[in-house]
């Protein structure tokens, strides 16, 4: 008799205290859980053990990138009816890890084992990175969790992003069908440029230029001559092609290069979009600072960059085992007031702070529409565990933005003269 759903239900209802909120079939063709709602689907028992040697967040993960388990249905809500069991619960029931005193759950430990046979635990999918949580953020691991996330394939990133290549917030004037993503990420490369007073004659430090986007913008639309670094080989070959396809060569230098090592300032403005995310904690003084002295005096900083909301005990703060793991090693999150903080401790005057959180949302919505339309195509670029990877992560960033999570912001930033006098007007915004 096919009865591995139902049990299955069980015992993780047992495990969690709670209904599991979506239906469950098994790998024997059982179901079991409410109609009418997204289907998780548990194609084999690996996909248990998975949960059961890492428990929580990262085992289910493992099991999503190893295709042991799928989601029939819409895959928003099914991440949405579970996000309380995965990302809003406390530590303790979050990972499973209730008091092994309790019988109830010892017991559902057991059949969980029982079920899923096997007790030896699965290898980590391939895509997995796998290296010590030493040294963050020196020049050699940068490049490597760069390289990790950034190194997936110029083509991959050309489905997912559209022909924008843009890789950061659009800025939305309408929710789609109004607004289309190539007219939003067009008008936040706009709005950059309009915050940073872009014009000719003046120079622009891109760190974490990307594919070139920002870089061919400043200089195309507003004439300014534009260094981007990166330390993304396949982005900076990429970006150099896109310059000489526009005839930018001579407004445009495209360098592999750590910001840190960038001496030949003084910028009139620094953009930032997307980038600073990478640096951590630890280095984002050092960060601000390094900006702050390649500005000349009067120059302005457009600082881009997701937040999380804020910790009571900001030591308890770890990294999202799933997105350490598969997208942003070493990736860290720190909350706007952190940030502001630090961008005055190096000198800067913050002058404006923009959230454009429900943005996010959006743009990261059309790039799981690319992904999931072009689907065949993404898994012949780079394998069905990567495409599963992204898959999950933009679906799930989708679903933070729009529930406060996370947010994004831009925060315009000035190393403002002696004199005090920056330039900018006295009005900056037009509020509707």
């Amino acid at each position: 008799m096919a009865d591995a759903a139902p049990r299955l239900k069980g015992i993780l209802e047992q495990l969690i205290g709670t209904p599991l909120p979506v239906r469950v079939r098994a790998w024997d063709g059982s179901q079991a859980g409410p109609p009418d709602t997204p289907t998780l689907v548990v194609r084999n028992r690996r996909a248990l053990r998975h949960l059961l040697w890492k428990p929580g967040e990262l085992g289910l993960a493992r099991a999503w990138v190893a295709g042991d388990l799928a989601v029939e249905g819409d895959l928003y809500t099914a991440l949405d009816r579970l996000s309380g069991l995965i990302w809003e619960r406390d530590e303790e029931t979050r990972t499973l890890t209730r008091s092994l005193r309790d019988p109830g759950f010892r017991s559902a430990v057991r059949g969980l084992f029982a079920l899923a046979g096997s007790p030896l635990p699965p290898a980590p999918p391939p895509e997995e990175a796998r290296r010590p949580r030493r040294g963050l953020h020196t020049r050699h691991s940068d490049r490597r969790a760069i390289s990790h996330h950034y190194d997936v394939g110029n083509d991959f990133y050309e489905l997912v992003l559209g022909p924008s290549m843009v890789y950061s917030c659009a800025y939305w004037p309408a929710p789609p069908p109004q607004g289309t993503l190539e007219q939003a990420q067009h008008d936040k490369l706009e709005l950059v440029a309009r915050k940073l007073a872009l014009e000719p004659g003046r120079r622009l430090l891109d760190v974490g230029c990307g594919w070139g986007s920002m870089a061919v913008h400043a200089a195309r639309d507003h004439g300014v001559d534009v260094v981007g670094v990166t330390l993304s080989q396949e982005q900076a070959a990429y970006a150099r092609k896109r310059v000489a396809d526009e005839g930018l060569t001579d407004r445009i230098e495209i360098r592999v290069q750590d910001y840190r090592d960038v001496t030949d300032g003084p910028y009139d403005a620094i953009s930032s979009i997307g980038m600073a995310e990478h640096v951590g904690s630890r280095r984002y003084l050092e960060y601000a600072t390094a900006l702050h002295r390649l500005l000349k005096p009067g120059g302005r900083l457009l600082n881009h960059q997701i937040a999380r909301r804020p910790q009571r005990d900001e030591t308890t703060y770890r990294v999202d085992d799933f997105i350490d793991a598969y997208v942003f090693p070493d990736g860290e999150l720190a909350p706007l007031g952190s940030t502001v903080t630090l961008l005055e401790r190096a000198g800067f005057e913050v002058r404006d702070v923009e959230s454009i959180r429900e943005h996010y949302a959006l743009t990261l919505r059309g790039w799981v529409a690319n992904l999931e339309s072009g689907w065949s195509r993404a898994v012949a670029l780079t394998g069905p565990g990567r495409a599963r990877v992204w898959q999950l992560y933009m679906a799930a960033s989708a679903l933070a933005f729009e529930r406060n999570r996370i947010g994004v912001n831009q925060v315009l930033a000035v190393r403002t003269p002696e004199s005090g006098a920056c330039a900018l007007p006295l009005r900056s915004r037009t509020w509707n």
